[in-house]
């Protein structure tokens, strides 16, 4: 089977008593362009998003027809599950993992991060809550800075007079 786009969300898509079969990927496959994966049925799916990244979340259908519709999972993972006391405790443990360049995921009040025992051990010493857990890693936290520009006053530093109290 051949998919090329996301046809809708279980949430707002009538499902009119079909048979739901899922395709289960892992955080890091739900950006990519092609794929050959098997659902949970045992069907084989060949997806080519040409045009654009799919950005695949939970509940995307990807493929449907009179009897059932294929929709997407997400696999939990090993996952660091940290819970920013403060908005600068926040500012300060994203800018901390992003600059290392790892993706972060923003769920429940929770930032998330995939497990990497080096960074969990870091954050830990640093002094921020973290704790290792299974989690879905579906929202993306996403920023519209540019980091390392030339400006004399750093990324951090905008960072955390953004989430300061004006005295």
């Amino acid at each position: 089977m051949l998919v090329k786009e996301k046809i809708g969300n279980l949430e707002l898509f009538a499902i009119n008593n079909r048979n739901i079969d899922y395709v289960l990927l892992d955080w890091y496959e739900t950006n990519k362009r092609i794929l050959h994966k098997k659902t949970v049925l045992g069907r084989d799916i060949t997806m080519k998003f040409i045009n654009e990244s799919p950005r695949l979340g939970v509940g995307d259908i990807i493929y449907e027809d009179d009897f059932g519709l294929v929709a997407v999972d997400i696999n939990e993972c090993e996952a660091i599950v940290i819970r920013p006391r403060s908005m600068y405790e926040m500012a300060a443990v994203c800018y901390e993992i992003g600059n290392k360049h790892l993706p972060l995921f923003y769920q429940e009040d929770e930032i998330l991060v995939a497990f990497e025992a080096p960074l969990f051990a870091l954050l830990g010493k640093n002094g921020y809550s973290v704790e290792k857990a299974k989690r879905k890693l579906m929202t993306p936290l996403k920023t519209t800075v540019s980091p390392h520009s030339n400006s004399r006053i750093s990324l951090f530093n905008r960072i955390i007079k953004l989430t300061s109290d004006p005295e």
